[in-house]
């Protein structure tokens, strides 16, 4: 490892840390640059996935070409590929005009692909032809395109597992993973911990002109010992909080834990060595929303596949493979709790739990829970309710929750 190379990239891109973890991830980012392999960075969300390419661009060939930056994740399923590959006039509904995709306007350069397991298979058969042979077709033309475009490609998913689930190409994986980035998540590198709180206090202390907060011994072992979720995001986020919020500038563990989200159950998952729990939703009410939205979720996909099939009716088919089923929680009534799904109706999918709420309702009550529940960041919502970004996208636009 070149040591010195790695410290001068800290500095340019002002990368504050000392972990083993980080130094090797720097590292492999410097040797890779000069070529034209193709680099998959992984890491937990929040962990600073997006400085990596921009490493790598910046001490490629490339330097001074274009460098473009793509969220798969926010790009609605319907425009993508013309998104990244471009349209000719008249391709579909508004193509009023030939338009050049992201991979036309990066020729020569690069193109960031975060969130790559957003994709939808269709478009993940495109970009793997894009990293065979640099050739692309825009939407609505049958004109074979070329470009030259360095790809590298960001995920906080598990590959291996979305492949095994079907919803990643195992052809793709292997060649965005020519190069593999693996950034570490903040609870892995406990020593930077207090350097980053620091250096963030400090930038928030100069930006507002206040003194920087700092912590007590006790407040800075709680800060060490805190798993943090959301990384060093979070870690930003709460350090800009208590600077704001709090007129001490000595931050105690008392104060500190008030900042941190579910701390009573985080840290008797820490001091036990057990690992973070999935299920956020603690009463029953909440659990039993959860189980009445995946329900939804799930008889769309049976009707989907009973269309498909040929000699029954819609009705007839659903008699096979959709039972009734009944939700009870304890200490209620069964005339209020009880959920059906009758085959009767199931054209409607009409479902009512507790003060006759549709299912609908239960949805976007569902949405708006998680929303507020995590701020407002869609990707933590939609991860907290089992469903991709691009679903609750359109589950936002349909129920006007914009």
């Amino acid at each position: 490892m070149n040591v010195e190379e790695v410290q001068r990239m800290k500095q340019r891109f002002r990368i504050i840390g000392n972990a083993p973890e980080l130094n090797r991830a720097i590292d492999v980012a410097i040797q890779v640059a000069p070529t034209d392999l193709s680099v998959l960075i992984t890491g937990e969300s929040g962990a600073g996935k997006d400085i990596f390419p921009r490493i790598i661009h910046e001490n490629s060939l490339r330097r001074t070409k274009k460098y473009l930056a793509v969220n798969c994740g926010a790009i609605p399923e319907g425009t993508i590929d013309s998104e990244l590959f471009g349209h000719e006039k008249g391709a579909f509904t508004g193509a009023i005009s030939d338009r050049n995709g992201y991979f036309a306007e990066a020729n020569n350069g690069t193109i960031f692909l975060d969130e790559v397991a957003e994709l939808p298979l269709a478009t993940q058969a495109r970009l793997l032809r894009v990293l065979e042979s640099g050739e692309f077709i825009k939407v609505g033309s049958s004109k074979v395109e070329t470009t030259n475009v360095r790809v590298v490609a960001a995920t906080n998913v598990d590959l291996l597992k979305a492949i095994e689930q079907g919803r990643f190409r195992e052809d793709l994986y292997y060649r965005l993973c020519t190069i593999p980035v693996k950034i570490p998540s903040l609870r892995e590198r406990p020593q930077d911990i207090a350097l980053l709180f620091r250096k963030f206090a400090a930038d928030c202390a100069e930006k507002y002109q206040m003194p920087a907060i700092q912590l007590t011994d006790d407040a800075r072992n709680l800060l060490v010992k805190y798993h943090w979720p959301g990384n060093v995001r979070q870690l930003k986020n709460i350090t800009e909080q208590i600077s704001i919020m709090e007129s001490q500038r000595v931050v105690t563990a008392d104060v500190l834990g008030s900042y941190l989200p579910d701390k009573r159950e985080n840290m008797s998952l820490v001091l036990t060595g057990s690992q973070r729990q999935e299920n956020s939703f603690e009463n029953e009410r909440e659990i039993l929303y959860r189980v009445l939205f995946d329900m939804r979720r799930d008889i769309t996909d049976l009707k989907d596949q009973v269309k498909k099939l040929s000699g029954n009716t819609v009705n007839d088919q659903m008699q096979t493979v959709v039972q009734p089923v009944s939700i009870i929680t304890k200490n209620e009534s069964p005339s209020k709790q009880i959920v059906t799904v009758d085959n009767d109706d199931i054209q409607d999918t009409e479902e009512y739990v507790e003060e006759s709420l549709s299912l609908n309702e239960v949805e976007k009550d569902m949405i708006k829970r998680a929303l507020a529940k995590h701020g407002g960041k869609r990707k933590d919502a939609a991860k907290d309710l089992n469903i991709s970004e691009r679903t609750l996208y359109r589950k936002i636009k349909e129920y006007n929750l914009e």
